[in-house]
């Protein structure tokens, strides 16, 4: 899988996100994901295989009704891609970055940082 294919994975993934779609969200990750997210401070929480991740998402989209991601640059290297974002509600915005590994077609891992 070349950068090019790792980059359309991850246009997949985000169009899944912003259409806040649980269902096609996972069905773009492997079975043994991983998500690390931004909260809580300072490193995140850790989240293992499909089911933690689904749990996560899901508190994700339910506490964050009215917000809107915006991805502002990628690149792929291999099986890797990097992105910067921003990630706006209504009082504010926080920007970060993501680092996913993607594995047969699908994410197999996405690490998020923030700023601040």
């Amino acid at each position: 899988m070349g950068s090019a294919d790792v980059l359309d994975v991850i246009a997949r993934f985000n169009a899944a996100f912003d259409a806040r779609d649980v269902d096609a969200v996972m069905g773009l990750m492997t079975d043994d994901c991983v998500f690390e997210s931004t909260d809580p401070a300072p490193d995140g929480g850790r989240h293992e295989g499909a089911q933690a991740v689904r749990a996560a998402w899901e508190l994700l989209f339910a506490s964050t009704p009215t917000t809107t991601f915006t991805v502002e640059d990628a690149f792929g290297a291999g099986d890797r891609a990097v992105q910067r974002w921003r990630f706006d509600w209504g009082t504010g915005h926080v920007r970060g970055v993501d680092l996913f590994r993607v594995r047969d077609g699908r994410v197999a891992e996405k690490l998020s940082y923030v700023k601040g």
